[in-house]
């Protein structure tokens, strides 16, 4: 089971710009993540976990809020499992 999330660069640099409450949710994100696991926090219907299509295949987003999203990618190299934050983005509706 995953209980590791890493930051990307990019990530770090957009949580700057966000609206206080967007890092706090996505610091509770990753808190759920370390303490319960990967595979139960995805069971919390609250975060709206889902895959992407298209151009982002193989990656999943968060909901952060009504408007921001967390983009993210899980990594399974051999013994090690992993999610990355790749991006902190406002969504286009």
């Amino acid at each position: 089971m995953i209980y590791r999330v890493e930051l990307s660069n990019r990530a770090r640099k957009q949580l700057r710009t966000v609206p206080r409450h967007i890092v706090e949710n996505l610091a509770s994100w990753v808190e759920d993540v370390e303490e319960r696991g990967f595979e139960e926090v995805r069971k919390i219907s609250g975060y709206h976990d889902e895959p992407l299509h298209g151009n982002r295949s193989g990656q999943r987003s968060i909901r952060l809020s009504r408007a921001y999203r967390a983009i993210y990618r899980v990594f399974n190299n051999a013994s090690i499992e992993f999610v990355s934050v790749e991006e902190i983005s406002k969504h286009a509706y």
